[in-house]
């Protein structure tokens, strides 16, 4: 399908505390249990964007050459004023020319939905989210976790290599 990744992974990139935990998650959790255990290929801006790159025109290349889209929902995401530029294209390409899959992932008890922006309101309508739970923390490295088995649910099927 042309395609070289499984999924491009948003997140809100900031330095606040809480920030941290979603980092370690994307940087460290995410890999390990989805590449490693699982075997697919993400796309993760700051690891697989290469300084020097021209960052809107990669993000959207890389964007186009993966089977789904990956968000992290926090509160630091809803309430970021300016919109991410990834988060912007990808809401796009998922609604708009509907082909690419969300996966949002409540990575943090959002409550109500209504500070979103429209396009995830309409995505958790239709889909709803996989949420993080606390426990996970325990043993967040278990592919078998009721978490890790949603998320293994939306992603597209692992091509054995040969």
């Amino acid at each position: 399908d042309g395609k070289i990744y499984d999924a491009y992974v948003i997140y809100p990139k900031s330095h606040t505390s809480e920030a941290n935990f979603v980092e370690y998650f994307v940087y460290q959790i995410m890999p390990d249990i989805l590449e490693n255990k699982c075997g697919y290929k993400l796309c993760i801006y700051g690891r697989d964007i290469y300084p020097g790159e021209d960052t809107a025109s990669a993000i959207e290349k890389r964007m186009q050459k993966s089977r789904r889209l990956i968000i992290l929902l926090t509160h630091q995401l809803i309430n970021c004023k300016e919109h991410a530029y990834d988060q912007h294209i990808a809401l796009y390409n998922a609604l708009i020319q509907n082909d690419t899959k969300v996966i949002l992932l409540e990575m943090e008890t959002i409550g109500t939905y209504e500070k979103l922006q429209e396009s995830l309101r309409f995505i958790i309508k239709q889909q709803g989210t996989i949420k993080w739970k606390e426990q996970h923390t325990v043993h967040p490295q278990s592919s078998n976790s009721k978490f890790w088995k949603q998320v293994r649910y939306h992603m597209p099927l692992t091509r054995k290599s040969s």
